[in-house]
């Protein structure tokens, strides 16, 4: 399996999603599960054999990693789906899928076999996926937020919170059991769990952002829209510190984080 066969794999379980919003919308449950679930199925296919041809998790470019932000998405998606029978996060979830998948498309990277020795622990695998699940759900929260502030045209409905603030519980559960797994292979790697280095720090920052809402929300006289706000704030958060850490100065030769560094 190699990097150019990605674009049909990707074309496949973009209309099978595609046609799975579709049917959300037209209040088909049975076609909306089906074709997202086989949509899944075929976009992981090309996970696991491009795992098998690489001989290690594709997690250690920042492409590997959009590759499973598009995959996580549309499982969001059908879990809120599933939950909640909102007919829009489907149709949302594979906009926003499309755009990464579109982003590896026309800015693909190299993908060898090589490892650092680092990044050869136990550790390493189930710490990306799980936080890379984490972005995913955190993703659907954040299009929950912007359309309640932006697009929701009566007064928010307590479910309607309710779901954004189910949604934040399950991605900073699993950004906690993350940052775990990141802590245990730092110790093996590195030997110690935490160093604040520039990822580090920043992934601490977005863990408390998330954390002041779910504090906030706790509040009797919060105000909604300063919370869907903090919502928004800490996914800016979010995005720096999964990838616009790369851009920042202090992070060149000082982050091992930093995916442009030699392996």
């Amino acid at each position: 399996m190699t990097w150019e066969q990605f674009i049909y794999f990707a074309i496949a379980a973009v209309l099978l999603w595609a046609v799975g919003a579709w049917a959300a919308w037209r209040e088909k449950t049975a076609l909306a599960y089906t074709s997202t679930i086989i949509g899944l199925a075929a976009f992981f296919s090309f996970i696991l054999m491009m795992w098998i041809s690489l001989e290690r998790p594709p997690l250690r470019t920042m492409g590997e990693t959009r590759l499973w932000y598009s995959f996580f998405l549309p499982l969001a998606g059908i879990i809120v789906y599933s939950r909640w029978k909102y007919k829009w996060i489907l149709s949302f979830s594979t906009i926003l899928a499309l755009v990464f998948i579109c982003v590896n498309l026309f800015k693909p990277e190299i993908h060898s076999k090589t490892l650092m020795p680092a990044l050869q622990s136990p550790w390493f695998a189930p710490h990306v996926i799980v936080y890379m699940f984490a972005y995913a759900v955190l993703g659907a929260s954040t299009v929950m937020a912007l359309y309640l502030l932006f697009f929701k045209r009566k007064t928010i409905a307590d479910e309607e919170f309710d779901i954004t603030d189910n949604l934040v519980y399950v991605g900073l559960a699993f950004m906690t059991i993350g940052m775990l797994f990141g802590a245990l292979w730092a110790k093996e790697a590195w030997g110690h769990y935490w160093s604040w280095d520039p990822k580090e720090t920043w992934a601490a920052i977005t863990w408390f952002a998330y954390l002041v809402y779910v504090h906030y929300r706790q509040i009797p006289t919060h105000k909604t829209k300063l919370a869907l706000w903090v919502l928004l704030i800490s996914f800016v958060l979010l995005q720096m510190c999964w990838w616009g850490i790369n851009y920042l100065p202090s992070a060149q030769g000082s982050s091992v984080h930093v995916y442009s560094l030699p392996s």
